[in-house]
């Protein structure tokens, strides 16, 4: 009994100055390094593996300079051999679940390291949640400076257009044959185009004529296709009624071309028939123009009308019409509805009609000699 107690005496005593080497030596040398926790485990646990508290346990002697030399580590101060219950420190004792966190080092730093990604992250955010309020700055600035630019582009392309001299197509000289560059058509102003024969596509297998028109040519006379022909409003169209009028004339009428002079269309352009150098087929010493329809049952557009007197201005300013030339329609030199009421109520108002033929009036062309028989030559 007085053994054991001296056993354990002996054991406590060696536990508490073991403790308290490893206590001191801790705090000597934890100023300039701290152990690890793995390491003080490993201290602790080979503290416990070499004390033994049974009652074969024999002290080892405890070298003088423990308290004094730091190099000397624990396990070398208490050796504890087959020895249970040992404990070395303060106890605690809990009632319940205990969750035991252990950190090292690495995990330390790994910790610090996503926190710092988090902040990292953090501003990241903010600079993209900044970024699209840049972009749509940006954006707002392009779409302004475009906008600018294309209304200053209008704005300029509208001066141009509004300043552009309208006069260069009206002082163009006017050729009524094919010598004009590009296959482009003459103007005769305001848009009224000279369409040559080549351009409508004239047979040129036709019978040559062999009547001179006489200039400076002292009448005009107006008629009008008639037979209830609709009236055409493009080239394409009237180009086409230009070679139908052509291939009636040969084959039905037994002509050698197609009547008249000229053809004026529903839009104002001039056609070219027999042109300003043959007679047609009516009567020497006139110039015929023909309206392309039937001006009983349809009236004449303005445009056609102006462009009739587009053309008898062009030709007396060149000297293809006397200057005190005769305006006529075809109803007043024999028996015809030419060129149809809507047309003869138009041309009746023009400075140059002649009332002849008409109302007791002398006949038309009497003063040059011409009798009714002269107006329906079939030339």
């Amino acid at each position: 009994m007085y053994e054991q107690n001296s056993s354990s005496s002996s054991s406590s005593t060696a536990t508490a100055a073991a403790e308290s080497a490893l206590w001191s030596v801790s705090r000597e040398r934890g100023e300039r390094s701290r152990p690890s926790a793995a390491q003080r485990l490993h201290n602790l646990t080979s503290a416990s593996a070499t004390t033994s508290s049974s009652s074969s346990s024999t002290a080892l002697p405890m070298p003088q300079n423990i308290f004094t030399n730091p190099s000397i580590q624990p396990s070398s101060v208490v050796n504890l051999s087959h020895s249970t219950d040992v404990v070395i420190g303060p106890m605690t004792q809990y009632q319940g679940p205990v969750s035991i966190y252990y950190m090292d080092a690495s995990m330390e730093a790994h910790a610090m390291q996503t926190a710092a990604g988090i902040n990292s992250s953090s501003s990241s955010n903010l600079r993209r949640d900044s970024s699209p309020s840049k972009r749509l700055t940006r954006n707002t600035i392009l779409l302004i400076t475009l906008i600018l630019l294309v209304l200053a582009t209008a704005l300029i392309v509208l001066y141009v257009e509004l300043n552009r001299p309208r006069s260069e197509a009206a002082n163009k000289a006017i050729y009524f044959g094919n010598t004009y560059d590009h296959d482009t058509f003459p103007n005769l102003g305001n848009g009224h185009l000279v369409i040559d024969r080549i351009q409508w596509g004239a047979s040129t297998n036709v019978r040559p004529l062999t009547v001179p028109l006489r200039r400076p040519i002292p009448y005009v006379l107006i008629t009008h296709i008639g037979v209830q022909s609709i009236p055409c409003s493009n080239v394409y169209k009237c180009s086409i009624k230009m070679r139908t009028i052509q291939d009636a004339a040969v084959a039905e009428k037994i002509l050698p071309d197609i009547q008249s002079n000229f053809y004026v269309s529903d839009e104002g352009n001039i056609y070219v028939g027999r042109g300003w150098d043959w007679a047609n087929t009516y009567a020497n010493h006139t110039l015929a123009i023909t309206f392309m329809g039937d001006y009983g049952r349809y009236a004449p557009t303005a445009k056609q009308l102006e462009g009739v007197q587009f053309l008898l201005a062009h030709a007396v300013a060149n000297q293809q019409l006397e200057v005190d030339y005769k305006l006529v329609a075809q109803n007043q030199t024999k028996s015809s509805k030419s060129p149809g009421i809507n047309v003869y109520r138009e041309i009746r108002k023009w400075p140059h009609f002649y009332g002849c033929g008409m109302d007791e009036t002398p006949a038309c062309g009497s003063e040059l000699g011409m009798t009714r028989d002269s107006w329906d030559a079939k030339q």
